[in-house]
């Protein structure tokens, strides 16, 4: 049996690890990540670790899935076989070299051919054991030929500028009447230039394998020339001694997205019909419903909508007038809301992104506990083990849901303005419609927070960003039993006990069967949906918002060392940053958020070190390395967004470091010299609400274009609407249409803009394919991707995003 644990990796660095599930050779880990990748990489990979106490963890196999192929497993659970590990494949980067074909006049007067190479550098090469000592060997390969030169090496570097050239006799001397690079095309074909990238390694085992680059000798062709990036490739003679199949497999859900994102006056007329869907009459016939129509998922359509009217804050408009229409068409006042309508799944992505931190605020410190503490709660006396008693379980579970109970009772002043002002809008329709029913007003709020939002974050922690793993089996069952009874709390139906199709829950419940739960509901729902709510907005507990591990250079030394550098918890809330020698214990330093400056990334070369970024105060800069691209990408937008209504924040900032008494940016000598770059542009101050509109608009575009057919097929139902007043035809029977002309106004225009943005694009894939050149920078030999495009561009002249 093994304790394993699997890590996705963006090419060979780690941006994410599963918790250990020990003593299984099958093991369930259910747990979703989710990031925004910012830098381009070559593959997606997933590695299984073997844990080890004692010894470095083993690696048991991997799943590398090229960038290319992602969309084809792209939202399909699918099963992959697990390939070996070898450190012959564990390849990363690339390299630009430059060869030349010369003609030499010997002493003798003979004509040979040497062939000049030039290594000029390489880019994104792979950490190995936290250090990066480059060096490359070149040879040039033949039938009888096998010349090894070396570089100098470049000492923690992953970026090495090499900048050497060497020179290989590629011909013996000629007579010098033969015409010029007259080298037998037999003899080309046969020889290959190989450049191996090393890791140079103080360790007994040798140097570590980084990659390699075979360039066959007849690409010179008759200018003699060639000069090109290469992607650097796995060694031939990689493990081939295990089966695939003897390795196990691994099951993937990968969702896996691309935005192609315009200028924004690209997207002006679209995105304008889009922002007035909130004040249309009737609703229906506005752009932004008629895509929730014709979207397969309603969520497809959700997820970008709600974020573009958070960003040009009409949100709450919007919402309101989509709820208000299908309250109007809701006939009991017991199924408000409870279908998986447009309206529903607006108001949940608006929950999730608008109050993420007020779940942390409310629910993260007894969820934590829970998870630690591991108490007892079954109260199934068919699950009920051995060495537990039924009474101390029911009271153990008694407790969390007391405390749960409260602390979500009084948290009303805590509750976003964003969501209030919803709640307040479905409140007032849901009264306005069902006059004759009392409770409406408060059931129309409850299925919403209670239901919605709180209930499936204690059931589901991880999803909400409250623990960092899915919990282990025995937790969830307590978080299960804890959210039922949460949730029907906060339902206020008539019958509790009827709510439940277990006798052993309905039995449970009776301890809450008290009039002082339902009043207490009834408190916090008009709180959080009054229009007279407190003013006081702020929260003065503060947020914690992020938390973790990173690498700090201690503040205000100009010497460098390794020593300056050590590892620190660091802390985040809305009021400061902090760090600590460990987590728990009190801070060595504190930050208060209005002295953060800026916060920029820290270029490279100032400390020979990757994913580095500084938090600029009025005295000094922090200097801090996170663990990998993502995690340093994340505490700088978060850091960015809670400091950006700081009023002294800096317009320009040094890129590099302040070391040896001058900025190595610059060059100048006073460390209170002002920036030599400008800062980079300002994210929305709200924390919770970090959207690009435009990127919004365009995957609102890529939904219209994937489901034209349905529009059309819309427009044709408006027609049949408008001319036939007969029974509706099956085929039309699934849209809502209440203005036929008005909806038919809406979809022309609609149709007519993203006919417009697919032939910008179309447009802009042409411009790039003539203006890119296979083994450029941006797109070196042995991209698959960019060899593929050019197929494309060849066989037909129509593309699709």
């Amino acid at each position: 049996m093994r304790d394993c644990y699997c890590t996705v990796n963006l090419d060979q660095e780690e941006v994410f690890r599963t918790k250990t599930l020990e003593k299984s050779l099958c093991p369930f880990y259910g747990e979703d990540f989710y990031c925004e990748i910012p830098r381009s990489f070559r593959h997606l990979s997933f590695y299984i670790f073997d844990r080890d106490v004692f010894r470095r963890d083993s690696s048991i196999g991997k799943v590398a899935v090229k960038k290319e192929d992602l969309q084809k497993y792209h939202g399909k659970d699918h099963w992959f076989p697990l390939q070996p590990v070898c450190a012959d494949s564990e390849v990363q980067g690339k390299v630009h070299l430059e060869l030349r074909l010369s003609e030499v006049i010997t002493d003798s007067g003979g004509v040979c051919h040497k062939l000049a190479t030039r290594v000029l550098e390489c880019q994104d090469l792979p950490i190995v054991n936290n250090q990066c000592d480059p060096y490359a060997a070149v040879s040039l390969l033949g039938p009888s030929r096998s010349e090894a030169k070396k570089t100098k090496v470049k000492r923690k570097n992953n970026n090495p500028q090499f900048d050497e050239v060497f020179f290989f006799e590629v011909t013996k001397p000629l007579s010098y009447t033969k015409r010029q690079f007259d080298v037998e095309e037999d003899d080309v074909d046969k020889l290959a230039l190989k450049v191996d990238l090393w890791n140079a390694s103080n360790l007994k085992f040798g140097d570590e394998f980084l990659g390699e680059v075979r360039v066959p000798l007849k690409v010179l062709g008759q200018s003699g020339v060639h000069d090109a990036w290469y992607f650097l490739q796995p060694r031939d003679n990689g493990n081939k001694s295990v089966k695939a199949d003897e390795l196990g497999s691994l099951r993937l859900n990968i969702i896996y997205t691309e935005d192609h994102v315009f200028p924004t006056e690209h997207y002006n007329p679209l995105r304008d019909l889009l922002l007035q869907s909130a004040h249309l009459e009737p609703v229906s016939a506005s752009a932004a419903h008629i895509l929730g129509e014709v979207c397969r998922e309603k969520q497809e359509a959700a997820v970008p909508l709600v974020r573009l009217f958070l960003h040009y804050g009409k949100i709450v408009p919007f919402l309101s007038a989509i709820a208000h229409a299908e309250i109007s068409r809701t006939q009991d006042p017991n199924t408000i809301f409870r279908g998986n309508s447009l309206t529903s799944k607006c108001i949940d992505e608006t929950m999730k992104l608008a109050g993420m931190h007020y779940l942390r605020v409310t629910l993260k410190p007894i969820i934590d506990e829970i998870c630690t503490d591991h108490k007892p709660c079954e109260i199934d006396p068919v699950k009920l083990k051995e060495s537990e008693n039924l009474d101390t379980n029911r009271e153990n579970l008694r407790q969390y849901v007391d405390r749960i109970f409260n602390v979500i009772t009084s948290s009303g002043v805590s509750c976003p303005t964003v969501m209030c002002d919803i709640f307040f809008s479905l409140r007032e329709s849901a009264a306005s419609r069902f006059q004759v029913d009392p409770d409406v007003r408060y059931t129309a709020v409850s299925s919403f927070i209670f239901l919605r939002f709180f209930a499936p974050a204690i059931l589901s922690p991880n999803l909400f960003h409250l623990r960092p793993h899915h919990p282990d089996p025995y937790t969830s069952r307590t978080l299960t039993l804890v959210s039922k009874t949460i949730q029907t709390l906060g339902s206020l139906a008539k019958s509790k006990s009827a709510n439940f199709k277990e006798s052993y829950m309905a039995a449970f419940y009776d301890y809450f069967n008290e009039q002082k739960y339902a009043d207490a509901v009834k408190n916090f729902l008009d709180l959080i949906s009054s229009s007279a709510r407190w003013d006081q907005k702020s929260i003065e507990t503060p947020i914690m918002l992020k938390e973790g591990f990173m690498i700090k250079r201690a503040q205000g030394r100009n010497r460098f060392g390794l020593k300056n550098f050590k590892k620190r918890w660091f802390r985040l809330t809305n009021h400061e940053f902090t760090y600590h020698k460990t987590k728990g214990e009190g801070a060595l330093c504190s930050i208060p958020i209005e002295n953060i400056l800026a916060v920029e990334r820290l270029e490279e070369e100032s400390f020979k070190m990757k994913n580095m970024f500084q938090v600029i105060q009025p005295e000094r800069a922090l200097y801090i390395q996170a663990n990998n691209c993502v995690e340093a990408r994340d505490w700088i937008d978060i850091l960015t967004k809670v400091s950006q209504c700081n009023r002294k924040r800096l317009s320009t900032y040094h890129p590099s470091a302040f070391l040896n008494g001058h900025w190595l940016c610059c060059k100048l000598s006073a460390d209170t010299a002002p920036g030599c770059t400008p800062c980079t542009g300002g994210l929305p101050a709200n924390i919770q609400l970090d959207v690009d509109g435009d990127r919004e608009t365009e995957r609102i575009y890529s939904l219209y274009s994937t489901y034209m057919a349905k529009l059309v097929k819309m427009q044709e139902a408006c027609g049949s609407k408008s001319v036939y007043d007969g029974p509706e035809q099956e085929e039309y029977s699934t849209f809502v249409i209440d203005d036929p002309q008005e909806t038919y106004k809406t979809l022309r225009l609609v149709i007519s803009a993203v006919q417009t943005l697919e032939q910008q694009h179309m447009q802009y894939k042409r411009d790039k394919f003539r203006k890119t050149k296979y083994g450029s920078q941006e797109h070196p030999i042995g991209d698959q991707s960019f060899q593929c495009y050019i197929r494309q561009q060849s066989e037909s002249s129509t593309y699709s995003i």
